[in-house]
């Protein structure tokens, strides 16, 4: 009993440390019944203290699927909350990844980092708090980039529906340059001001190069 309730408490601590805004919604006493829920009813995947984390978001998803009471925003809350965690214990290090700093993000072929994942929502996660509980699904959804930058800092950008679809092409074909895939949305989409879109996406490419999100542009391979 003593062993269960030493471990059952650093599942707690970590799960606290990591999850502070459902904590702060649930209350301490919601908290702990949720956690013990979690601790008796969840099967996980993998021991690792470092993915307890993911196995709770996972536990969560399935209280929803079984009609569980929960906050309909539950899981993507959880899920939002779980991403810092997993790019601040990501192994990849910009430092070690081939690419040109000073590179030309929209003459030149766009690197996006492998450290900074796109994220769609159908609930503005990134505002929930004691007093923003939102009850219906919005209109609109939420698109976020959470990155980690060169200072290992964790980055959170709210996107626009252009400048995140902007960078999922980028992501989706490296090699391009970031003004061709503005043309290309250009094309696709068809405004009435073709210009304002290229500027826009132009814009945006500047902030995400700013931010670390671009990192530069590919160094061409040496040819035989």
């Amino acid at each position: 009993q003593i062993y269960r309730e030493l471990f059952f408490n650093n599942i707690e601590n970590l799960l606290s440390i990591g999850f502070p805004v459902i904590k702060q919604l649930y209350g301490e006493h919601r908290w702990q019944h949720l956690l013990r829920r979690f601790y008796a009813e969840h099967e996980s995947h993998t021991p690792l203290f470092t993915e307890l984390g993911r196995e709770f978001h996972r536990y969560l998803l399935a209280r929803n699927e079984r009609g569980e009471p929960d906050p309909p925003f539950l899981a993507e809350l959880a899920h939002y909350e779980w991403v810092e965690l997993a790019l601040t214990i990501d192994e990849h290090e910009i430092a070690a990844i081939e690419h040109d700093p000073q590179g030309d993000v929209i003459a030149g072929p766009a690197l996006v980092s492998p450290l900074a994942w796109l994220l769609e929502y159908r609930y503005p996660v990134h505002r929930i708090r004691a007093d923003f509980q939102p009850t219906a699904v919005p209109a609109e959804a939420t698109f976020l980039i959470v990155s980690r930058n060169r200072d290992d800092q964790i980055v959170f950008t709210e996107a626009n529906p252009l400048s995140f679809k902007l960078l999922e092409l980028l992501k989706a074909n490296p090699g391009v340059s970031g003004l061709d895939v503005a043309q290309a949305l250009v094309q696709a989409l068809n405004p009435e001001d073709p210009q304002t879109l290229i500027a826009a996406a132009t814009q945006a490419l500047r902030q995400f190069r700013q931010r670390d999100i671009l990192l530069g542009t590919l160094v061409p391979k040496p040819t035989d």
